[in-house]
């Protein structure tokens, strides 16, 4: 499709004379309810229309093809006081409203103007449609449109749950669907004919675009997107083609009336009309995204099977926790439903399950264990969750974060910034750390909140209600910043929780002497650890870790000062004395070496096996 076709431009230029004539019927018969402002003629001779201008039209949706508009237009009229050119005359303007009807099935020509009268204000219409014929969907009226879209094809749906069967859907529209190749790289996955055409199609066996005869009333869709994708991707295509040919062949026919060799609507991968990014393709893409999961999983049934497999699991699971059997129920639903995991986690949430936020999100492509949160804690573009190279970036640049972090109380385990407190944080049988399972059921008390944006994959609108497609086989990446004003770990918090180790903290670090080896050995018997422990934790030969801490040359180097900091796990104010106070130094501008300071920072509590593997996924060099 082109984009931005106007309707208000089309009826201007088509029925001009139309509106002319009837504006200058009117003027000659009812001339009394002009208001007219004269300036030179006292008393009205002739009156007569000299030109019009259409000011804006306002469509009303109608049944089938039909549609009803209101043409609002300035009229130029001249007014003498005799009937002749030469006697004294007024020019002035007057608004008309002419309420119009026609079917877009036979391209207007059916037009016809029911009524004229003079304009007063705009009319409000009750299904009101765009200038370019695309009705008006509100976020909050997306629930009624697919009740009603159901309500009239497929009304068993809203007795009791049971999955739209997508082929069903289109044969009770009308519509037949068919699979066969349409691009060679599945950069449109469905598309769906408005009229009979020679369609261009992709043929694996010539490997080449050809010709083929398409009726109308089709929807195709490319067989790789069985193999690509999933079955409930594929059931959501053929629904969003339905939706569509439901909701937007006005606007496609407003498209045939300025080119009509336009025949279809052609949906890429990503989301948006394919080969345009204007705002009338881009709504109705937006449109047809938004309801094909809600047309699939109708909210009332959807809660009542949701019900249904939390009860089920929890008796199965042996827990009367939800976060428990959050991803299990997602699962079920999506199998149930025949939708993708994503679409029916996105309903959980529609459904007031907020659990279902933190769940399966994969973050540095290792899977984040599900956790829950206080209902309103997260906007739908938030996160507690975001990769080590955001947690690096954001804690450099952004000095809101930086000030929350640089003290040591925060620590980033499992892609998550968490207050570093007992009651969150502790370590497996293995040594490694991670969050409590009280921390994973109250995420707001102890994680930082970042906002997210879309900086590739797909167009933002359609993915605006998508930020928690987060899985391991998503192409979207994102902009992560610290969500000013969302930290819920509040400094109240913090110091209450921390006001202990904080104080000891900064005890011993106001009492470290100005050198670099008395330092060492204060912080080491602070610690309370002997030579041979530290050797075994950094994996320096005790005679090395001697030297260094007497000053003896050679006395070791910043990886090695490094390790003795992080194997006595020291907070990073005092790291940072004792590196500042050592013959050695960091250099900001290596790679590596912001690493180290990161982990310095961020991962001192943890084990040296964790924090060498975090370095070594990051492509440190080893310490």
């Amino acid at each position: 499709m082109a984009g931005n076709r106007s309707f208000t431009d089309y009826v201007a230029s088509r029925f001009y004379n139309e509106f002319y004539s009837a504006i200058e019927e009117y003027i000659g018969e009812k001339p009394d309810n002009l208001d007219l402002k004269l300036r030179k003629v006292r008393n009205i001779g002739n009156v007569s229309l000299a030109d019009l201008e259409v000011k804006l039209v306002s469509v009303n949706d109608l049944p089938d093809m039909r549609i009803e508009f209101d043409v609002v237009v300035e009229a130029e009229i001249e007014v003498s006081e005799g009937n002749h050119h030469y006697d004294d005359y007024d020019q002035c303007n007057q608004w008309f409203s002419l309420r119009c009807t026609g079917d877009l099935a036979c391209s207007l020509d059916d037009f016809e103007i029911a009524s004229i009268s003079i304009y007063n204000q705009k009319n409000k219409m009750p299904r009101p449609m765009s200038d370019a014929l695309v009705p008006y969907i509100r976020k909050e009226e997306l629930e009624t449109v697919a009740y009603d879209f159901l309500s009239r094809y497929y009304p068993e749906t809203l007795k009791t749950p049971i999955a739209v069967e997508p082929l069903k859907l289109a044969a009770r529209m009308g519509l037949e669907v068919k699979i066969t190749d349409i691009t060679e790289d599945l950069s449109i996955f469905g598309q769906v004919y408005f009229h009979d055409c020679e369609a261009e199609l992709y043929d694996s066996d010539k490997n080449e675009m050809v010709f083929t005869p398409v009726k109308a009333r089709t929807i195709i869709v490319d067989p790789k997107a069985y193999f690509l994708r999933n079955i409930g991707t594929v059931h959501n295509t053929i629904v969003h083609e339905c939706v569509h040919w439901d909701k937007h062949r006005k606007a496609f026919e407003l498209e045939r009336l300025y080119n009509n060799s336009a025949s279809t609507i052609k949906c890429q991968v990503v989301g948006g009309m394919k080969g345009n990014n204007r705002d009338a393709t881009d709504w109705m893409e937006w449109q047809a995204n938004s309801l094909a999961p809600k047309i699939q999983m109708p909210l009332a049934m959807f809660k009542t099977k949701a019900f249904e497999l939390i009860k089920q699991f929890r008796n199965e699971l042996g827990t009367s926790e939800l976060i428990d059997v959050i991803e299990p129920v997602i699962d079920a639903l999506a199998a149930f439903f025949r939708v993708s995991r994503t679409a029916a986690k996105i309903r959980m949430i529609d459904a007031g399950y907020e659990e279902a936020m933190g769940a399966f999100i994969y973050i540095d492509g290792r899977y984040v264990k599900p956790h829950r949160f206080k209902k309103g804690a997260l906007q739908r573009n938030q996160t507690f969750s975001i990769s080590a190279v955001d947690a690096a970036i954001q804690s450099l640049i952004n000095q809101e974060l930086n000030s929350l972090i640089k003290d040591g109380s925060y620590q980033y385990v499992d892609a998550h910034f968490v207050l570093n407190h007992p009651k969150y944080l502790e370590q497996d049988i293995f040594g490694q750390t991670r969050l409590t399972d009280y921390a994973r059921t109250h995420m707001d008390e102890c994680c930082l909140v970042f906002d997210l944006s879309v900086r590739a994959g797909c167009a933002e609108r359609y993915h605006s209600e998508c930020f928690l497609n987060r899985d391991e086989t998503s192409t979207i990446s994102f902009d992560i910043v610290y969500g000013k004003g969302y930290q819920f770990a509040s400094q109240e918090n913090k110091a209450k929780l921390l006001a202990n180790e904080l104080a000891e903290n900064a005890r011993i670090y106001n009492e470290l002497p100005n050198s670099f080896t008395g330092s060492l050995k204060m912080v080491k018997d602070w610690r309370k650890v002997t030579f041979k422990e530290l050797e075994a934790r950094t994996m320096l030969s005790e005679r090395t870790i001697r030297r260094i801490f007497n000053g003896e040359e050679p006395g070791g180097s910043i990886n090695s000062v490094i390790l003795i900091c992080l194997g006595l796990h020291l907070p990073p104010e005092i790291s940072n004395h004792i590196i500042d106070k050592s013959p050695f130094s960091l250099n900001n501008n290596d790679q590596s070496h912001q690493w180290y300071r990161f982990v310095l920072t961020h991962l001192y509590p943890q084990s040296m096996d964790e924090i060498r593997s975090f370095l070594q996924k990051h492509g440190a060099d080893p310490l």
